[in-house]
């Protein structure tokens, strides 16, 4: 069972950038796609992006394209989720998890090893 840790939220203004680190444990970590997904306060966790084993054909939700990229060092067994542009909109608990089955899916039930989450909040 890989784990997983979140890092890098914080407190910045609409247009700014953070960069988001997903660290995991174990040699499995390489073998799997991850993803990130985000949650507002009274709202369902939401697909953000997603990227494949070796690092190749990121995916996106429509929201965050253009302005989010998503990536991967398997040496340092972390994924990356790059910020540009914030909008308030963005203000949320961001989580990493691991894509277990069905690449491409964006359905909270093929992804799994759950973080604990770390907080973004975009003031205006």
């Amino acid at each position: 069972q890989v784990q997983l840790v979140e890092a890098g939220g914080g407190l910045v203004q609409a247009g700014g950038s953070l960069r988001l680190s997903c660290a995991a444990s174990g040699r499995a970590f390489r073998n799997y796609p991850m993803g990130w997904f985000r949650q507002a306060p009274g709202k369902a966790r939401e697909f953000v992006a997603a990227i494949s084993w070796n690092g190749g054909s990121p995916y996106y939700a429509d929201s965050v394209k253009g302005r989010f990229t998503i990536s991967r060092d398997n040496a340092k067994n972390t994924v990356y989720l790059q910020m540009n542009s914030l909008k308030p909109e963005d203000t949320a608990v961001y989580y990493c998890a691991v894509l277990y089955r069905n690449y491409g899916s964006t359905s909270l039930n093929d992804f799994g090893s759950w973080g604990q989450g770390t907080q973004v909040t975009v003031s205006s």
